[in-house]
């Protein structure tokens, strides 16, 4: 009995020795430089000014071949634009108005990542989907010398008499869309990455009401610094 018990114990050390050298757990920052870009109700095109954020969270790297890895984590990560306007997204016609809208999500990554050694460290190359979910924001209004500001409320769907709440501004709450990123980790586990996205998911809330074809979905770049333990 005494020796099975060892034998189970030395099993499970092993294990949990394998299953340590083959994940990789991480501490991620860095700025968001994020715009909204889609159609206005006429279909034509509409490009947002960036606004600067950040994203700051947790990646997980699961071993699945030589130099390939399953990623995911959870991240917090800020994303919006300037001179939107809801459901009638609009450019600034002027400098008299000016809109500068934040949302703030929790981010899941789903990425395949190609890790080959390069010198004493690693190149780092991957792409996937992202999902996100809205968690707060605001939406602050410039009208010449007046300014006001909205909290974020993420609904589907509004009524009209919802829609002119000057109280709330109203988005979709989730999210989703692809990634791509390039960077370089050293052999301490400190590595730097550039980051692209692409949001393919209408962040505009329906009005009942309207039959609107306005669209405004979530783009942007970043750089990430993260650390591997």
């Amino acid at each position: 009995m005494k020796t099975r018990i060892l034998t189970v114990i030395a099993i499970l050390v092993l294990s949990a020795g394998a299953l340590q050298a083959q994940v990789d757990f991480g501490l991620v920052a860095g700025p968001n430089f994020q715009n909204m870009a889609g159609k206005d109700s006429d279909g034509d095109k509409v490009t947002n000014g960036l606004i600067v954020g950040f994203h700051a969270g947790v990646k997980v790297n699961l071993y699945m071949a030589p130099d390939f890895y399953f990623q995911t984590g959870l991240l917090f990560s800020q994303k919006g634009s300037m001179n939107n306007a809801g459901a009638l997204p609009t450019k600034a016609a002027s400098d008299d108005y000016h809109t500068t809208t934040r949302l703030s999500y929790i981010e899941m990554p789903l990425h395949l990542l190609f890790k080959p050694q390069f010198g004493k460290g690693h190149i780092l190359i991957g792409f996937g989907p992202y999902v996100a979910y809205g968690i707060t924001g605001t939406q602050t209004i410039e009208v010449g010398d007046f300014s006001y500001e909205q909290k974020i409320s993420f609904r589907n769907e509004i009524a009209l008499e919802e829609y002119w709440d000057m109280e709330n501004a109203y988005y979709r709450g989730f999210d989703a869309g692809a990634d791509i990123f390039a960077g370089y980790e050293m052999n301490m586990g400190l590595y730097f990455q550039l980051n692209a996205q692409l949001g393919l998911m209408n962040m505009i809330t329906d009005v009942t009401e309207w039959d609107s074809e306005s669209t405004l979905k979530n783009m942007g770049f970043g750089i990430s610094v993260g650390y591997n333990f």
